[in-house]
């Protein structure tokens, strides 16, 4: 099962989960809509605050961010070998080209993937499931029914791992895991399929004799709180995406992909 109670380490572990998944849109939204290593650059800068506040520790930090600073560098290679081409070209192999415009390229998409994606994984690190549904049904308004539909189904996945443990103890058991191993798995993500249906479908059924599918407005067993913390941190937000924008536009980096 997926823990539902995560210990607040820093003073932006408490913040609603729905500010911090508004907060997070609002430093990605200018990043996406311009290509230039300067804002990405100067919002990856005004971030670290945000990741000192998150109180998640930096041994936690890098390992959670981990696959996020793999895929930075691969990606900025993969622009440095296949980008646009202008400017100078420093080598030219068949399809490969490095250039100017490549590696300049290259760059800002490496600094735009850390500037986007480091806040939505650090913000959301200590971040309870059934506090974001709480907040996303009492804040942002969604269909409750929704929500808690994929809240339910969300506290089921851990069980996945379980499933696949005991299934592969009693083949075992049985004999039948030692050959054959495409097979064997072929037929166990099968009948992972079937457990995970039949648990679903009960999953289902007990939620709507406990009435989570009317229509009628239903209460809450915790309040999903709102104050002035939530603000402050959508405000920096705020901040640091018309800061990393102002940077840009001032020393003539600025290339939003709208008007190229």
């Amino acid at each position: 099962m997926i823990p539902s109670i995560v210990e607040a380490r820093g003073p932006l572990a408490r913040i609603n989960p729905v500010a911090k998944l508004a907060a997070a849109f609002l430093i990605a939204f200018p990043l996406i809509v311009s290509v230039d290593w300067v804002s990405g650059v100067t919002a990856l800068l005004l971030e670290i605050p945000l990741f000192m506040l998150s109180g998640i520790g930096w041994r936690r930090f890098w390992l959670r961010t981990l696959p996020v600073w793999i895929a930075a560098p691969l990606t900025g290679v993969t622009i440095a070998l296949y980008g646009q081409e202008s400017g100078r070209v420093y080598a030219d192999f068949l399809l490969i080209t490095i250039s100017d415009g490549s590696l300049e390229l290259a760059a800002a998409t490496f600094f735009r993937v850390l500037a986007i994606a480091l806040p939505g994984v650090v913000l959301f690190a200590d971040v309870d499931p059934t506090d974001l549904a709480d907040g996303l049904s009492q804040r942002a308004k969604l269909p409750a029914r929704f929500v808690l539909g994929a809240l339910g189904g969300l506290r089921l996945v851990g069980l996945l791992i379980s499933d696949w443990r005991e299934l592969e103890t009693a083949r075992r058991a049985r004999g039948v895991a030692d050959q054959g191993r495409i097979r064997r798995l072929i037929g166990m993500g099968f009948a992972l399929v079937v457990l995970a249906i039949r648990r679903g479908s009960h999953l289902a059924t007990a939620m709507e004799s406990r009435a989570f599918g009317a229509d009628t407005a239903r209460s809450w067993a915790r309040e999903s709180r709102w104050g002035g913390g939530e603000w402050l941190l959508m405000a920096a937000g705020v901040v640091i995406s018309a800061t990393a924008i102002t940077v840009s536009v001032q020393t003539g980096w600025y290339n939003p992909i709208f008007g190229r």
